[in-house]
């Protein structure tokens, strides 16, 4: 049996995969505690034993976490679930469960994931992106996840906006401390808080879903606010595609779920992409928003 758990800003989902044909055994989702590292921990603790006690066995961890673990300190960083930072999960977590524990950037998971048996089998250099809570990447080669000598491979959140104008770039600070990092603007969280800011002054936030509901009625703040969010996208991505050149782009995450996208962001990609010809195919994961969970179970 193989366990994996996708840790995010927002939800918690473990899953338990036969080892043998992967078929689901179990499968438990949960909100995500943000107030105290020691409340994650604890949580991630039941699950694990909530889904022991089900299965009847006994597996190792894999763990897809919002960050990276450092190769120098051995310590989480980078990771938008900001209770995270500066501790050793899988370290505290053994001593918890007396099981060994594996962590992966959840991107990696996700792309390895969709690599292997998704939407982007049989391509060769896939781009995995995780447009939820925060925007995340990686980077998966011939199956396999890559994740480079500081392990931030793909972290192309927390690169600037390409072609940032001067209205973006301002008041555009990130909680990385950098300023007009893609995160604020591509992430499911950033494309509710433009919303907010140019159609109620920042005094009401709604949810991505209802503001995709509002755009399709014909709802003109909406629409705008929506053009913007494609056309930042599809800039986000044109620079993954100038610097990596990959085979497919799979969407993953809350806005993964948003189906104009997949055709909308083609269509402006050859406005930024250099030469102006793109044959990337952009693709929404197969595995919904368990693609993440699926690849940490087989970090083992």
């Amino acid at each position: 049996m193989r366990i994996g758990i996708d840790l995010g800003g927002t939800k918690t989902e473990i899953i338990a995969l036969s080892k043998k044909n992967n078929e689901e055994l179990y499968r438990k989702r949960v909100s995500t505690p943000s107030n105290s590292y020691e409340e994650v921990l604890k949580m991630l603790a039941k699950l694990i034993e909530d889904t022991e006690n089900y299965v009847g066995k006994k597996a190792n961890i894999g763990i897809g976490i919002p960050g990276a673990i450092s190769p120098i300190t051995g310590k989480i960083k980078n990771a938008n679930l900001q209770v995270l930072n500066g501790n050793r999960l899988d370290i505290d977590l053994k001593k918890l469960t007396n099981r060994e524990i594996r962590c992966a950037n959840d991107a990696n998971c996700l792309v390895i994931s969709e690599a292997v048996d998704g939407a982007a089998a049989g391509y060769e250099v896939v781009f995995g992106v995780i447009l939820g809570t925060g925007c995340g990447g990686g980077i998966a080669i011939n199956g396999k996840g890559w994740a480079g000598r500081n392990f931030i491979c793909g972290e192309w959140g927390h690169n600037p906006l390409p072609w940032v104008t001067k209205e973006e770039y301002l008041n555009s600070k990130c909680w990385c401390g950098l300023n007009a990092c893609q995160e604020l603007y591509l992430s499911g969280t950033g494309f509710e808080l433009d919303y907010a800011h140019s159609c109620t002054n920042g005094i009401v936030k709604i949810k991505a879903q209802e503001i995709i509901q509002k755009m399709r009625a014909g709802d003109v703040g909406a629409k705008n606010c929506f053009d913007r969010y494609i056309n930042r996208l599809s800039r986000g991505l044109a620079a993954v595609i100038n610097l990596l050149d990959p085979d497919a782009i799979v969407i993953g995450g809350g806005m993964s779920n948003i189906d104009e996208i997949y055709s909308l962001v083609p269509e402006q990609l050859p406005n930024y992409v250099f030469g102006k010809e793109v044959q990337t195919v952009i693709l929404r994961n197969q595995h919904g928003d368990s693609s993440g969970v699926r690849g940490a179970a087989w970090l083992f």
